[in-house]
C-alpha cells in the first residue's frame, strides 16, 4: 500500500487543486472538492504546507495530508486489503450483519507540519440510526508519542454520542459545540507499523501534530452496517 501511494503521489500534479483537511476549520475550508471525495480519489494538503504566496515551501510528497475517500472502492491494491477476508471477519465477529465500508483514508502525518486532529467521535461524521461506525486505523509506520500517534480516552464510548455533524443546505456544521477535555484523560495508542487498531463509534480520540522528522503513514477504513440500520438524511 505504501509503494502504491508513492506511485499515486508521483503522478498527482498539485497544480490542479489547493484543497487542504483541516479538523480546526473544516467548515471554512470545505469545498465541493471534499464532498466529491466521497467517490473519488482526491488529495487534500496541510495546513503548514504553502507558503504567504500560496505556494508549495517543501515537495508534493511532504506536503500531502491525506488521500481519500474511494480508494477502497476504485483502487485494486486498497481494496484487495478492504475488502479481505481478514477485514469482514473482524467486521462480523464485532456483530455485524451486513458491513460496508463507507470511507477510506490513506493518512501521512507528515514530518514536522503533519497536522493535528482535535479530539472526536466516528459516530459524529458517519451516522446511522442505530450508530454502527467503526473505525479500522492501520499503521503503515510505527506510531509514537513523538510522531503523532492517536491518544483516546478510556471507556469513553460507554458515554454516548456528543455531538452530530450535519450537512445543511449552507454547508456543514455541528449541532452543538464540543465539549471541553482534560488532556490527562487521554492515554496515547502507541503501535508498531502493520498493527490495526479498532476504534468504536463513540471513543473519544485525537492526535497532536508530529513534531519529528519520521513520518506516520496510516490506512484508515470506517465501516457501517447495513442490516437492521439506516443512514441518516442529514447525514
Amino acid at each position: 500500500m505504501r509503494k502504491r501511494m508513492d506511485g499515486m503521489l508521483q503522478a498527482f500534479d498539485p497544480t490542479t487543486t489547493a484543497s487542504i483537511f483541516s479538523t480546526k476549520n473544516q467548515v471554512k475550508l470545505t469545498s465541493e472538492y471534499f464532498y466529491e471525495s466521497a467517490e473519488k480519489i482526491s488529495f487534500f494538503f496541510e495546513e503548514k504546507a504553502f507558503d504567504d504566496n500560496g505556494n508549495l515551501k517543501q515537495p508534493k510528497e511532504l506536503s500531502i495530508n491525506k488521500v481519500g475517500h474511494a480508494l477502497h472502492e476504485i483502487d485494486p491494491v486498497f481494496k484487495e486489503f478492504s475488502c479481505s477476508e481478514k477485514v469482514s471477519s473482524l467486521l462480523f465477529s464485532l456483530g455485524y450483519k451486513k458491513p460496508v465500508i463507507i470511507q477510506s483514508m490513506y493518512i501521512f502525518k507528515q514530518p514536522g507540519i503533519g497536522g493535528e486532529v482535535t479530539p472526536h467521535q466516528d459516530n459524529s461524521f458517519l451516522y446511522t440510526e442505530p450508530k454502527t461506525c467503526t473505525g479500522l486505523w492501520l499503521a503503515l509506520e510505527d506510531a509514537t508519542v513523538v510522531n503523532g500517534c492517536l491518544w483516546a480516552i478510556p471507556e469513553s464510548q460507554k458515554n454516548g454520542l456528543v455531538r452530530r455533524f450535519i450537512r445543511g443546505d449552507d454547508g456543514v456544521y455541528f449541532d452543538r459545540p464540543s465539549p471541553s477535555y482534560d488532556q490527562k484523560d487521554f492515554v496515547p495508542i502507541e503501535v508498531k507499523a502493520g498493527s490495526l487498531v479498532v476504534i468504536h463509534g463513540d471513543l473519544i480520540h485525537q492526535s497532536f501534530e508530529n513534531q519529528s522528522s519520521n513520518s506516520r503513514h496510516a490506512y484508515s477504513l470506517h465501516a457501517v452496517d447495513t442490516d437492521g440500520c439506516k443512514w441518516a438524511e442529514d447525514n
